[in-house]
């Protein structure tokens, strides 16, 4: 299991103490230090679980596709440009978000541990990766309450990725399937309603030019 003094709601909680009047995503890193790619992504997807005020998946979705992406390609360290590096968030956000997080955090640490290792490896994790990328994006998109669940299993895959545990992996493939899902019947749903909307457009304009023809 990760460390007592070094535990994700621990250094959360560091950061959130700090006098500074905002928290960018390099003091994030730096907090973190060497840890795992899988520790990143637990990071910054873990926020986005929870409902966060407007405009922190827009600070922590950018992040998560560079490191997602790095992961896929395999690349043995991360590297962030300097503008993600220089993105932050207000002190209090960031405050608000610790104090949300720290509960679930903490009953999380206690039940992570290494198990089923033979679901991770140099390919599944580069597949991993390629999956947590998908859901980044998503993740990214500006739909009301839609980065939650995808945001929840990169989360999972993370904590999965760091500890070895393959329980959390498997329940971060279970909420990208559900994410991918639901994703697809919203789209599905949307160009319904606009192919409808425009039939009855249609309709409405034939039947107001028979009442007056040329």
């Amino acid at each position: 299991m990760v460390d007592a003094v070094n535990r994700f709601s621990d250094i959360l909680n560091g950061l959130a103490e700090q006098p500074a009047p905002k928290v960018t995503v390099a003091d994030v890193l730096e907090a973190f230090g060497d840890r795992a790619f899988g520790a990143l992504l637990a990071v910054f997807a873990a926020p986005l679980a929870l409902p966060m005020p407007p405009g922190v998946s827009a600070i922590l979705g950018a992040p998560l596709i560079f490191i997602a992406f790095q992961l896929m390609i395999g690349r043995p360290t991360l590297w962030l440009p300097s503008a993600l590096m220089n993105r932050s968030m207000r002190r209090a956000e960031f405050q608000t978000m610790a104090v949300r997080l720290e509960p679930h955090l903490k009953r999380l640490e206690r039940h992570l541990r290494p198990r089923w290792r033979f679901l991770y490896g140099r390919v599944a994790d580069r597949f991993i990766g390629a999956v947590c990328l998908v859901l980044a994006v998503i993740v990214f998109l500006p739909i009301p309450f839609g980065n939650m669940l995808p945001s929840f299993a990169i989360a999972a895959f993370g904590f999965g990725l760091l500890e070895r545990d393959g329980v959390a992996g498997l329940v971060g493939a279970v909420g990208a399937a559900l994410s991918v899902i639901i994703l697809a019947l919203v789209w599905n749903a949307l160009i319904l309603a606009a192919v409808t909307f425009i039939t009855a457009v249609g309709d409405s304009f034939e039947r107001v030019t028979a009442l007056f023809p040329g």
